[in-house]
């Protein structure tokens, strides 16, 4: 098959490089000087350095030129940048089905991947494409499982042929809201995790964040109707724990050097890359608030982020919150 994968950043060239195994790929990417880059080199040496390409990856700035003979059409770029891609999809009319691979919410509407693009491209059969995966592991073909989210069949299985291979396992669901939920949620939740590790607060903390962290992003998905299974899945569970835990995070980055006192600006000017838990931050607790919906983890990383709440601070107004049952539907019982 031919896939067009749409984004040149650490995780498209990433997923390119692994459907190459099978597959004829177009690697676009907006910036003709990546692009030329990458063909001098045959490596995306800004993005992910070190790893060859592979002769069935072809990059190029030429969007019409990547959508040429596509089975399969991935759009890897960041949440910021879907609604105009799924534009200018329209525009072209493309018609092979879509998959999407950016996590958290778009930070002017506060939708979720499948709302942005319902909105800007209605007629198109589309999914995502989520789980926990760092790129430069996925690049190494070192063994990876993802789960495809869509409703529509004929999407579910494009993404199975061409990325089902391999070290990479494809798992499948119909629940796309709660997939995109809980790869919104688990970056700000790594902001979270990397705030109480650069502290030094010690891993029954890190644990605790983990386990309330789960439960908020079960409550919020609950309240936009998401399958109460999905979150301890792969796109649930599984992507919080690698997202806070693994080094490669670039959200729990974020979250360390928070707790080291450097500012939010300077410490994404160094990341390089998009970090989506910074970028979603607000809007999920806007989305929040209008649900009724309480995220008490979330809220002290935007006052952190946003307000600036010194992460110590932060920590202890958590600390200091009034005692709860552990599940919100848990009865109280009397003492005997």
């Amino acid at each position: 098959m031919n896939v067009a994968m749409l984004g040149a950043g650490a995780w498209g060239t990433a997923l390119a490089r692994h459907a190459a195994q099978r597959h004829d790929v177009s690697l676009w990417a907006r910036d003709a000087a990546v692009v030329a880059a990458m063909l001098r080199d045959q490596s995306n040496a800004r993005y992910l350095p070190g790893v060859p390409l592979g002769d069935a990856v072809r990059p190029t700035a030429d969007l019409t030129d990547a959508l040429k003979a596509a089975d399969l059409i991935v759009v890897a770029t960041p949440v910021a940048g879907l609604r105009s891609m799924a534009q200018q999809l329209a525009t072209l009319s493309a018609q092979a089905p879509v998959l999407w691979l950016c996590k958290g919410l778009e930070a002017a509407s506060g939708l979720l991947p499948h709302e942005v693009l319902a909105d800007a491209w209605p007629q198109t059969r589309a999914g995502a494409l989520s789980g926990p995966s760092f790129a430069q592991e996925v690049a190494a073909g070192l063994p990876v499982a993802l789960t495809v989210a869509s409703t529509h069949e004929l999407v579910v299985q494009a993404a199975v042929q061409a990325f089902h291979h391999g070290a990479a396992r494809i798992y499948s669901t119909a629940d796309v809201v709660g997939v995109e939920v809980g790869g919104a949620l688990k970056n700000v939740m790594a902001v979270a995790t990397g705030i109480s590790d650069g502290l030094g607060l010690g891993m029954n903390a890190r644990a605790a964040l983990l386990t309330r962290g789960l439960a908020e992003i079960s409550r919020y998905g609950a309240a936009l109707g998401a399958r109460p299974e999905t979150f301890i899945g792969l796109a649930g569970l599984g992507d919080l724990v690698l997202t806070c835990t693994g080094d490669l995070s670039r959200n729990r980055t974020v979250g360390l050097r928070l707790a080291r006192g450097e500012s939010l600006s300077d410490i994404l000017n160094a990341l390089g890359h998009v970090a989506e838990g910074v970028a979603c931050c607000r809007a999920v607790c806007e989305r929040a608030r209008q649900l009724g919906v309480e995220l008490p983890i979330t809220q002290a990383v935007s006052a952190v982020l946003f307000e600036g709440r010194v992460p110590r601070e932060a920590v202890a107004a958590l600390l200091a919150r009034e005692p709860r049952a552990e599940h919100h539907n848990e009865p109280r019982t009397e003492p005997r």
